[in-house]
């Protein structure tokens, strides 16, 4: 014990500090890398493609991987998926998911499934990642406004009746701290106009990785990601989507503890 040498709190805190400041660097290092080696790829699969694949599924799975780099070559993140195997190819779904951290459409993508994300119109605006976005065809949406509301519940339904599921993350935003917020009502009306199933995912871990406000990333962390049984329309076709909203919201909520204790 006497040999034994104690950092002092202020130095420990330094050494975390600096921790993250290169990992922080070395993360968007690798996606700014990643954005110039794969979009050219991205621009060429869509022309080889787009003719005869309608749903732009190639392209979607190529993103998949894109997004799924930041991965594999990460030492820092470990995502462990549960029961992916309750997602069929061969189903269409209105896919919902709890919403933490910016990095839970990264994570999402390792689902390797097909689906059009439903997202802010601000991310298709960013450079290369929302051109990616435009070319696979993703659905946009103006929050607050009503027109482009309606229209982007058009487009998920003619997506749903075409054979592409929707991904939506019904809290609208990212949590401030991890837990599950109030669902907004949007994909649950989508479900009951395309008459498809709908599929709760529950993730937990992107927050600690990184937080809603800031880029800095923080100490290493697994993400983990549970799908849960799809649920059939014939079981909410009498339900509004107010009622729908607030069943999915507690079962999430349920899950996601049972998630946090899980090893």
């Amino acid at each position: 014990m006497q040999n034994m040498v104690f950092l002092p709190q202020t130095k420990i805190e330094f050494l975390f500090k600096m921790y993250n400041f290169i990992v922080t660097l070395y993360t968007w290092l690798i996606v700014v890398l990643s954005f110039f080696i794969f979009f050219p790829f991205a621009v060429i699969i869509w022309i080889l493609t787009v003719l005869f694949d309608k749903k732009l599924k190639l392209l979607h799975q190529f993103s998949c991987f894109w997004a799924s780099s930041y991965i594999f070559t990460s030492p820092f993140w470990h995502v462990k998926i549960i029961d992916r195997s309750k997602i069929r190819s061969s189903d269409t779904y209105v896919m919902v998911c709890n919403h933490q951290s910016m990095l839970d459409i990264v994570v999402l993508y390792r689902l390797f499934t097909h689906f059009k994300w439903v997202s802010k119109k601000e991310l298709f605006k960013v450079p290369i990642a929302g051109w990616n976005m435009t070319l696979n065809r993703y659905v946009a949406v103006d929050r607050g406004n009503k027109v482009s509301h309606l229209k982007m519940l058009r487009e998920c339904e003619a997506n749903l009746r075409n054979g592409n599921s929707v991904m939506i993350f019904p809290e609208g935003t990212r949590s401030e701290n991890g837990e599950i917020r109030i669902f907004k009502e949007g994909a649950f009306k989508i479900a009951l106009m395309a008459k498809v199933p709908i599929l709760p995912i529950v993730l937990n871990g992107t927050s600690d990785l990184l937080p809603k406000h800031g880029f800095v990333f923080k100490i290493r962390s697994t993400i983990k990601v549970k799908i849960l049984d799809p649920i059939p329309y014939d079981s909410f076709k009498d339900s509004s989507a107010k009622e729908l909203s607030e069943k999915l919201k507690d079962l999430m909520v349920g899950n996601l503890q049972q998630l946090k204790q899980t090893v």
